[in-house]
């Protein structure tokens, strides 16, 4: 005799299983890293698109590959581990007198280390601020830097 019980439990087993194979579809094991795309002034976000366009392949060894959502003022290489966005706003630490600069082949970077991450680095006398974050193993490393200088200085005119 049918109580009536068992019925309720025949639906809710392959709804669960549609469930959870939807969930593993919607996941992705390559899925690329989030990033936050800059809003700058048009005239920064022109140099910013001449800049994408000059950008190496690789950087420090590490494939290009570009972060979510899709735009010419974002880069990345290595899943993530080295992230560049163009058109950024200036930095407070611009105004320190005390921050640290460094020059990596003829491009100004102001140096911001960050609490439990890598290096972050922003162009300095450029008519659009362009952002570099490094995993911390280049945390004394400025080789990825001027891996960028020559497409930095082709399409990001200085502003002195």
């Amino acid at each position: 005799m049918y109580t009536g019980r068992r019925l309720p439990s025949l639906f809710l087993a392959p709804s669960a299983a549609v469930l959870v194979m939807a969930a593993a579809g919607c996941s992705s094991g390559d899925a690329q890293p989030s990033v936050t795309v800059p809003t700058p002034s048009s005239e920064a976000a022109a140099y910013c698109e001449a800049l994408h366009g000059e950008l190496p392949k690789s950087v420090a060894g590490m494939d290009r590959s570009d972060p979510e959502p899709e735009s010419g003022l974002t880069a990345g290489w290595g899943d993530g581990a080295i992230v560049l966005r163009c058109g950024v706003p200036r930095p407070a630490k611009m105004e320190d007198a005390q921050s640290e600069g460094i020059d990596a082949d003829g491009v100004r970077w102001l140096l911001e280390q960050r609490e439990g991450a890598g290096p972050r680095f922003t162009t300095v006398y450029r008519k659009a601020y362009v952002e570099v974050t490094l995993p911390g193993e280049f945390a004394h490393d400025i080789t990825p830097l001027a891996e960028f200088a020559a497409s930095v200085r082709k399409t990001v005119p200085e502003s002195l």
